[in-house]
């Protein structure tokens, strides 16, 4: 299995494009373009800087249906969840434009002994941005809107499945008017991007993605003594205490699992119900479950599933099933890849699942 960057349709399994890794060369050059480009638009006015976003937004609204389309290409986005994906960036990114002066005007302080003291929020230089697939827009835009807006720079270095939404982001800043070198896409591998957090160029790097991604990211980051964001896995839990109406909490908790086929860093992981409501709301959500089948997530069905993001997000989820089973958790429904092309994996429901399973703890 290939793991440059692609466009390959979960939904089918196709390669459709790869993409060949940056030459250490592109790197040292995108890092000094990236520095060189701060120098000119931190020191545009903030009002510039905000018009050019205000149309990047014209543009994200305006072009919703198309670049949600790459959304479910890439990584099997269902069509509405990623137009409404789209939209939503489009949102961010006009109230950072309109918002922005207001946000980081100076904040005075307590007058202490006749003096004054004023909090002013400066921009830093150009920043590194390493972002997940799971909402290829969205974890983009939520990072690079407030910095550009802020001055800072940006390079981005993607999920290796979202080429072609990197690519598109990029062409689309640059449309809207943002400085060549500002933002900058790079298809780099794990260790340029070590290298990118290590230069003295770079004065800050924001990860979404996975433990292990932001433990070697923190680690890297704080022996360069960069400034570092991480927002990693975790295991949310769904807590029912009552409901006088079970039927329908059991519907809201497997949709509210199932958006975005299950791939929501901050969706309901596990669900702790109340025994005098327990058996009619497992009964429910299996039942659920059970009438749920594969579909196109271009044809965005309301009772299909659309597939995961690439075979290994498939298989690490049955090996979490699996090893759930071998421990002795009940599997009620599904826990099985349906006989279909593409990163389809059923909907399932497992129960007495045992605090030494990583199923228990696991994303």
């Amino acid at each position: 299995m290939t793991t440059t960057y692609r466009i390959q349709n979960p939904a089918t399994g196709e390669l459709l494009q790869k993409f060949p890794f940056a030459t250490d060369d592109k790197i040292q050059q995108a890092l000094t373009d990236s520095a060189t480009a701060y120098t000119r638009w931190s020191s545009m006015k903030m009002s510039e800087r905000g018009k050019i976003l205000e149309k990047l937004a014209d543009l994200f609204e305006e072009n919703a249906v198309d670049l949600a389309a790459q959304a479910t290409l890439e990584m099997g986005k269902n069509s509405r969840e990623a137009i409404g994906e789209v939209k939503y960036c489009a949102r961010i990114i006009r109230y950072y434009a309109t918002e922005g002066e207001r946000l980081t005007a100076d904040q005075e302080l307590k007058n202490i002994d006749g003096q004054t003291a004023v909090l002013r929020r400066k921009s830093l230089g150009p920043l590194l941005g390493i972002m997940p697939w799971n909402f290829p827009f969205y974890q983009v835009i939520r990072f690079a809107a407030p910095n550009l807006m802020l001055g800072n720079t940006v390079l981005l270095k993607h999920a290796e499945i979202c080429a072609g939404t990197a690519l598109t982001i990029q062409e689309y800043m640059h449309k809207a008017g943002v400085l060549e070198g500002a933002y900058i896409n790079v298809f780099a591998t794990h260790d340029q991007a070590s290298t990118i957090i290590a230069d003295p160029r770079i004065h800050g790097v924001s990860l979404t993605g996975s433990e292990r991604a932001g433990s070697a990211v923190g680690e890297q980051a704080g022996r360069h003594l960069k400034k570092a964001v991480l927002e990693l896995g975790g295991s949310d839990p769904y807590i029912v205490l009552d409901s006088t109406d079970v039927a329908t909490s059991a519907r809201r908790a497997l949709f509210s699992r199932l958006a975005n086929s299950g791939q929501t860093c901050t969706s309901n992981k596990r669900m702790i119900i109340m025994d005098d409501i327990y058996d009619e709301f497992v009964a429910e959500l299996t039942k659920l479950s059970a009438e749920l089948t594969p579909g196109d997530p271009a044809e965005a069905n309301r009772n299909e599933y659309a597939p995961l993001s690439s075979e290994s997000a498939a298989t690490g989820l049955m090996q979490q099933i699996d090893e759930a089973r071998k421990a002795g958790a009940n599997v009620l429904v599904g826990g099985e890849r349906p006989d279909l092309p593409g990163y389809y994996v059923k909907p399932t429901v497992l129960t007495d699942i045992p605090e030494s399973s990583k199923a228990f703890s696991e994303e």
